[in-house]
């Protein structure tokens, strides 16, 4: 019995283990940063990479990739911007919009307003590794 209540006790404080690869197309100049951001829930989604799991690299023409691994099963969406200017952030004209390339999960892109976090959603399993693909544009 000591046996198997170890074994449940080990089971159960396993380490989240999900992965989420995202491959960003559509990167017209090398200018810049890339910034990849994930989100658990709707809070901050999807410009307030604060609220987020958030890397940055240097931007390329060629396809690239941002990849979040030891994520807890569960609802998340990406969103994805390239700050040509590097600022660390979108930038955005008067009303709003994007001035500088993004993209969220699924692909998004309401016309006269920003994503919402269930439209982007994506569900990840334990131990799912999920590839994706989203395609930056203003």
């Amino acid at each position: 019995m000591k046996h198997i209540t170890l074994f449940i006790l080990v089971m159960s404080s396993a380490a989240p283990s999900a992965e989420l690869i995202i491959t960003i197309k559509g990167i017209q100049n090398a200018k810049g940063n890339l910034g990849c951001a994930l989100f658990s829930s709707p809070s901050g989604f999807p410009m307030d990479v604060k609220q987020a799991k958030a890397m940055r690299q240097k931007a390329k023409t060629e396809a690239m990739e941002c990849r979040f691994e030891g994520l807890a099963a569960g609802k998340y969406a990406a969103s994805v911007y390239v700050d040509n200017n590097e600022n660390g952030k979108t930038d955005t004209n008067f009303v709003g919009k994007p001035t500088e390339p993004w993209g969220v999960s699924n692909n998004v892109r309401p016309t006269f307003r920003a994503p919402t976090f269930e439209e982007a959603a994506l569900q990840l399993k334990d131990e799912e590794i999920k590839r994706i693909e989203i395609t930056v544009s203003k």
